[in-house]
């Protein structure tokens, strides 16, 4: 009966051990999407936002690399390598509930990150072709003007006349000028930015606090068949 038992915790293991498996392979692909989506705005941030996407591949290969030795342990029956699976699996759930956490703590700093940044970027349009190519990007890919709307391009003289960045105007092949503002981009970059980036951090400290608390699961099958085996060995 005792056997029987044991056999099952070591299955349901295996099974919680290829879960976490593609839930490393996940995170791997989604540090990977991050760092490059946001290497595209390095111009603005530099290295100050390459972090989240870097963590998250560690993460990931940490996970992985765990899961693979879990699965060892289970199948192999060896209480060593179990037990080492459950405390370095409640170590990654400890820093992936922190992590969570301030990833929610810090959407509140991204507002004013982002409004600065923009702003003080917005000038070196005409002397930077790396921040000329950053604003083009952003304000195609975001359906945006400006910071805040595309006044300010005329505020800060970027433009002679009414002229505005192509990338400003919603048909590229027409002359993209304040002479039609229905061709022009209504909302601001910082609030549809702003939008994207928090929406991103929501999902990853969301999708990071609910694969630590799955990894409870694990870490209690784990305990439960570190002790099954030490039985048998005492039994032995």
């Amino acid at each position: 009966m005792v056997e029987g038992g044991m056999k099952c915790v070591k299955y349901l293991l295996f099974v919680f051990n290829l879960i976490f498996v593609i839930a490393g392979i996940g995170l791997i692909a989604a540090g990977a999407y991050v760092k490059v989506k946001l290497d595209q705005y390095y111009d603005f941030f530099g290295s100050d936002y390459v972090g989240p996407g870097i963590l998250l591949i560690i993460v990931g290969v940490i996970i992985f690399l765990l899961a693979f030795f879990g699965c060892c342990g289970a199948i192999k029956e060896n209480y060593c390598l179990t037990m080492t699976f459950a405390v370095f699996l409640g170590i990654i759930f400890v820093l992936e509930i922190a992590a969570g956490i301030a990833g929610f703590v810090l959407r509140d700093d991204i507002d004013r990150e982002i409004d600065d940044i923009l702003t003080k970027t917005l000038p070196k349009y005409n002397n930077s072709s790396g921040i000329r190519k950053t604003w083009d990007s952003l304000q195609d890919e975001f359906h945006c003007c400006g910071p805040d709307n595309y006044t300010q391009w005329k505020s800060m003289g970027i433009f002679s006349g009414d002229n505005l960045p192509a990338s400003c105007c919603k048909d590229s092949k027409l002359a993209c000028s304040t002479n039609d503002t229905s061709n022009i981009y209504n909302e601001g970059c910082v609030s549809k930015f702003e939008d994207w980036l928090k929406d991103k951090v929501a999902i990853i400290g969301g999708v990071g606090i609910g694969l630590a608390f799955v990894q409870v699961v694990g870490i209690l099958f784990a305990c439960c068949l570190a002790r099954a085996i030490k039985k048998e060995y005492e039994v032995v």
